[in-house]
């Protein structure tokens, strides 16, 4: 509607194609399905991205897939398939696609080579290859997305715990452990845990004993630093889905949202159902029969999309595992607008049951709608009935007349359900994403006043703004208690929601559960141990104020109030500026590097580079380091600023002098270095000073750089 202009040009941005209509558009991604073009229209459903944008398109000659999710085989411990994977990685983000890739099967560091090396780098010191293909390949105006894995006993456990920290390295991948019941029965009662590798060239077999309370302690530190790596619950990903009592069949890994474990080579496209669509507004009661409608037409209608979809993937080995196991991932969003709409608190043990009995409708009905499916189309090419028959899952997740169609038809899928983050096409409809709960019941924004100064003010999250309206309410705190956000909750309700709807989804979850900033390193232990206790498969956490940069947070449009400034100003740096200083090694000769921070804040304001006296390009440092200052004294954070440092890739003269002297500080080129630098120095700084104070406490240190020039 006219009230959601986000929504709009969302639409505009990123689903229609050569400024087809609204109704154009229907009828192109619906395929002219008329069923599911009313849920489209009714906001009940949507496809995912990549079917919303190029569904259809290939009819203009556009190299595109249809499947938001691939993984990758796996490379095998020798260079060519490690190239091999590199390239498979490339052709598939050039048709769009996010993968997963698991290094597992890499030898560890220092295992014998039998060529120049004669020891390997490890299977750690490959995944910036595969960062740099992720970074190097567009998407559309954006890159590709990965996730890379490592087992739980692989020898270089540690070195993938850690690899996060270096926030020069692996910026465009996520990275998740892939985590056994062994290994986490080893944690819980303080024992040893052997990592283990056997070279299947040399046969060498590379062990080596860890604690595994004080590894997972790394690994809980380094979620509470910088939110990754991902944790994986690998046996229960393996043995509750429909597959598990199949031996034809393996996961390679996950994608990079973690919501589609695959096999290798496998892809998956998703759609959703908006649940907040389904409450009848005057009785608040849920509509069971609409959604069991729902399902069967979504599952119809993503094997439609399968079918016009299999041609199109990049690669032969895409194609043939998408043939033989077809899977889909239907999943939903708005949940937290549901549970508000009838008036119940999320994480409640109201809102637990309703979802377990929601969740065991939607499964029953994915099921029997493939059923009816394979009935008129044949099952898939792979379908084992007796495999099928024994799962767990299966027998858990279907009534009677479901299994007696299925014992008489068998499946048309192999995987039917997966719940993805759903963050563009819940904002778009202007509902929550995936099974999240609101974020914010609020946020500010900042408008230009025609009397000369900002003005801000307050915006609601649309099921706020509807109920406060409604009611008359002008203060958020006069809310009812079932508007609860995701600040709120304690971690337990919020595992507790992800743990009902997993006995319901034969896929995985995406979810991030956001925590506050006093979290400490001992509460993010305890959270996945009950992540895991209760039936997780994969959880991620991001603890607010961490370093990196949040996937959700209050701070893009809304920063440039909260903490932000007004275009044309910076912060004053006074002399009582804190400094640091680092001598570098570059392709030139030596650089220095002075930085000053504020010493209330801790933020950089200042930075002074200058060249040795073995040449190099002098007056570029002094531009580059007055640009790096007025960057950081416009409020801009200094995590951006590296960023932008980083992306200046590598310099001839920087990387013949590491190739043949071997003695540059880290990096490519002298920014990159000069970034790592100040990141060095921030981080130093900010461990040994107090608490930052208030950003009002310093707002009298703007000033306006029109009004200082003239």
């Amino acid at each position: 509607g006219k009230d959601n202009q986000l929504g709009i040009d969302i639409w505009h941005k990123k689903y229609q194609q050569d400024n087809e209509t609204f109704e154009e558009w229907l009828d192109r991604v619906s395929g002219r399905n008329q069923a599911i073009r009313k849920a489209i229209q009714e906001k009940k459903f949507l496809f995912g991205g990549r079917i919303l944008s190029y569904r259809g398109m290939e009819k203009q000659g556009k190299k595109i897939s249809l499947s938001n999710c691939y993984v990758i085989t796996p490379p095998e411990d020798n260079i060519e398939s490690i190239f091999e994977c590199a390239s498979k990685l490339a052709r598939t983000y050039s048709y769009g696609g996010g993968c997963g890739i698991d290094i597992s099967k890499l030898a560890p560091r220092g295992a014998k080579v039998n060529n120049a090396a004669k020891s390997t780098s490890g299977s750690v010191s490959f995944m910036e290859l595969y960062d740099l293909v992720t970074g190097l390949i567009g998407q559309n105006g954006r890159r590709g997305a990965m996730m890379i894995s490592l087992s739980c006993e692989h020898p270089d456990l540690e070195e993938f715990i850690k690899i996060k920290s270096d926030v020069d390295k692996i910026n465009k991948a996520n990275v998740s452990i892939k985590i056994t019941d062994e290994f986490m029965q080893a944690v819980k009662n303080n024992e040893m845990f052997t990592l283990r590798f056997t070279r299947g060239e040399t046969g060498e077999v590379i062990t080596k004993e860890i604690d595994a309370y004080s590894v997972f302690g790394i690994l809980c530190e380094m979620n509470w630093g910088y939110a990754e790596p991902g944790v994986l619950f690998w046996d229960r990903i393996r043995n509750w889905n429909l597959l598990n009592c199949d031996d034809d069949f393996e996961y390679g890994g996950v994608n990079p949202c973690a919501e589609e474990p695959l096999p290798s080579g496998g892809s998956c496209l998703l759609g959703s159902i908006n649940l907040s669509e389904f409450v009848n507004e005057e009785s608040k009661r849920f509509e069971y029969n609409d959604l069991k409608m729902m399902v069967r037409d979504a599952v119809f209608a993503l094997n439609e999309v399968l079918e016009e979809g299999l041609p199109l993937h990049p690669l032969l080995e895409q194609r043939n595992l998408v043939r033989d196991w077809r899977q889909i991932g239907l999943g939903i969003f708005g949940l937290a607008d549901m549970l508000i709409k009838m008036g119940i608190r999320y994480g409640s043990r109201e809102a637990i049951e309703l979802c377990d009995h929601i969740g065991f409708v939607i499964a029953n009905e994915a099921i029997n709608a493939s059923s009816i499916l394979a009935r008129n189309k044949g099952f898939y090419t792979k379908y084992r009935p007796e495999a099928i028959a024994e799962s767990d899952f299966y027998q858990s997740n279907t009534e009677h007349e479901t299994k007696r169609s299925v014992e008489e038809y068998g499946l048309r899928n192999s995987q039917l359900l997966a719940i993805a983050p759903t963050g563009t096409i819940s904002t778009m409809l202007g509902v929550s994403g995936g099974i999240e709960p609101i974020f914010e019941h609020s946020y500010q924004r900042k408008t230009e006043s025609l009397h000369g100064h900002d003005e801000y003010y307050t915006v609601y999250t649309p099921i706020v703004r509807e109920y406060m309206e409604k009611h008359g309410i002008t203060d958020v705190s006069l809310l009812p208690d079932h508007f609860v956000t995701a600040k709120e909750l304690d971690f337990r309700e919020r595992i507790d929601m992800q743990s009902v709807w997993q006995k319901h989804i034969d896929a995985s979850i995406s979810s991030t559960i956001n925590v506050p900033n006093d979290f400490t390193i001992d509460d993010v232990f305890d959270l996945y141990m009950y992540a895991w206790q209760n039936g997780l498969k994969g959880v991620t956490i991001f603890r607010e104020g961490c370093r990196r940069t949040a996937i959700l947070t209050k701070t893009d449009e809304e920063k440039d109030i909260a903490e932000g400034l007004r275009r044309g100003q910076v912060i004053r740096a006074s002399d009582r500026c804190i400094g640091r200083k680092r001598t570098l090694h570059t392709g030139c000769g030596t650089l220095h590097c002075e930085a000053f921070f504020d010493p209330e804040t801790g933020d950089l304001l200042e930075t002074y580079l200058s060249k040795g006296s073995t040449g190099g390009c002098n007056s570029f440092m002094v531009g580059l380091s007055g640009m790096i200052s007025l960057s950081a004294r416009g409020g801009i954070d200094i995590y951006a600023i590296v960023d932008q440092l980083r992306s200046s890739g590598t310099c001839p003269s920087y990387a013949v002098r590491t190739a043949t002297k071997h003695d540059t500080s880290k990096g490519s080129s002298c920014p990159v270095a000069v970034g790592r630098a100040l990141i060095e120095m921030y981080e130093e700084l900010n461990r040994e000073r107090p608490p930052k104070i208030s950003a009002d406490k310093i707002a009298t240190g703007l000033i306006d750089t029109d009004a200082s020039a003239k």
